[in-house]
């Protein structure tokens, strides 16, 4: 499954995996939030539901990526490092150059919705 994030005048395109939680996700879409900046690597926002999860230690996180922390905390991470924390996978962005400007380094906008 495909979704569209906009942030700003940025359209990003991601898959999400085949998994409980994606589909969950997909069941709240269109969403329009505010995302927190955090650590200078991601985006978080504490979602007002919980969505099934699968936890497991990434090792390393990649730019694009988007996952949850808890069951209710959505993360969009726009830069790579190594991490021991557990998150259960949602998906990720095609290409995300271009992710960390559009993102900048304050809270950001970030809508969310289906791929038409």
């Amino acid at each position: 499954m495909t979704i569209r994030i906009t942030i700003g005048q940025s359209v990003f395109t991601a898959t999400l995996n085949d998994n409980a939680t994606a589909t969950a996700f997909t069941a709240k879409l269109p969403m329009t939030i505010d995302m927190v900046e955090l650590n200078g690597n991601e985006k978080y926002v504490d979602l007002p539901y919980n969505l099934p999860t699968n936890a497991s230690n990434p090792g390393a996180i990649q730019s694009g990526e988007l996952m949850l922390y808890g069951a209710n905390t959505l993360v969009l991470f726009y830069k790579g490092f190594s991490t021991s924390y557990r998150y259960t996978r949602l998906g990720r962005i095609h290409d995300a150059s271009g992710l960390a400007a559009a993102l900048g380094s304050a809270n950001a906008t970030v809508t969310y919705e289906l791929e038409q």
